[in-house]
């Protein structure tokens, strides 16, 4: 049984990724192109899989070189452009916030979808997830646009539906290689995307490059390997209150760095979501996940990138 020691350890390292996760919409919303999201979600696509491919060394085989183009292009092309352009289009404390209901979203259509009905606890916490972000929303300022909120509920669907194939086809499947599939096969069908609708790449200053190594790097390549991680050695109920970090990494940021304000009806919101994601976490067998059984887990309880 590991120690009291090593489990803090995990947890610490664990964390690591929902911060970084948090943190993204700041430094994609401050120091990032606001006119350029194809190259944005390439740029952080693809230098993320070629890293994740080189330590994993393994190449898809059979379907899996078809499914990585299409688990590709819902979960980290589109998703990944919707992400970059929510991040530009509204504060990284609504931002941050909105996405955080992704969990309870992916719940609800799995339900529709495929029949998987949820207990009622985890539809109780779907609807004050839901609640809170509609406090969080529905304020009347002028800096929630409406084209931020679209992107980020487009962004949500997107991500829903692509949980649902992933679940059902990596059973079995090394979940670190599978991403790195699936990051280097999105990252390459948005380069001829970018180039053809925005033209040559963005100059970048060197705060721009430095953003760009940090949400590739960090926020993607690491922050996927430590959560990765994090889920092989660690209570299901564990992981899924660290992911709760990433919203709260957005607001603290968008509060205390960017000078964004939250009033008292979005604290409110804010509360609501998170007391939402955590009534909605689903409940698994077992405390523990190990082996190929690793392979499915992030799918089952994850937290939006």
């Amino acid at each position: 049984m590991p120690s009291v020691e090593a489990n803090i350890g995990r947890v610490a390292l664990t964390a690591i990724a929902p911060v970084a996760w948090g943190a993204n919409y700041f430094v994609t919303r401050e120091f990032l192109p606001a006119d350029r999201p194809l190259y944005g979600a390439a740029l952080r696509a693809l230098p993320a899989g070629v890293v994740m491919l080189a330590l994993c060394r393994r190449l898809p085989r059979g379907a899996w070189w078809w499914r990585s183009a299409v688990l590709g292009l819902l979960n980290v092309s589109v998703f990944f452009v919707l992400v970059y352009a929510a991040s530009q289009l509204l504060p990284t404390s609504i931002a941050s916030t909105v996405m955080a209901v992704s969990p309870l979203t992916m719940m609800l259509t799995a339900w529709l979808l495929v029949s998987e009905r949820p207990r009622v606890a985890h539809l109780s916490g779907a609807g004050i997830g839901l609640a809170g972000v509609c406090l969080m929303l529905l304020t009347g300022a002028a800096d929630v646009g409406v084209a931020g909120v679209l992107a980020s509920a487009a962004a949500v669907l997107v991500s829903s539906f692509g949980h649902l194939l992933t679940r059902r086809w990596g059973a079995g499947v090394d979940v670190t290689a599978s991403t790195a599939w699936q990051l280097t096969a999105g990252g390459l069908l948005l380069l001829p995307a970018a180039v053809a609708v925005e033209g040559a790449p963005p100059r970048l200053t060197a705060p721009g490059f430095l953003a760009f190594c940090y949400v590739a790097l960090v926020a993607t390549a690491l922050a996927f390997a430590v959560w990765f991680a994090g889920l092989r050695h660690l209570p299901a109920g564990t992981v899924g209150l660290i992911g709760l970090l990433n919203p709260v990494t957005g607001v603290l940021l968008g509060v205390a760095v960017a000078g964004e304000s939250l009033t008292l009806q979005q604290v409110c919101g804010l509360v609501l979501v998170l007391a939402g994601v955590v009534l909605g976490r689903p409940a698994r067998a077992g405390r523990r996940v190990s082996g190929r059984a690793a392979a499915a887990a992030p799918h089952k309880e994850r937290t939006v990138r």
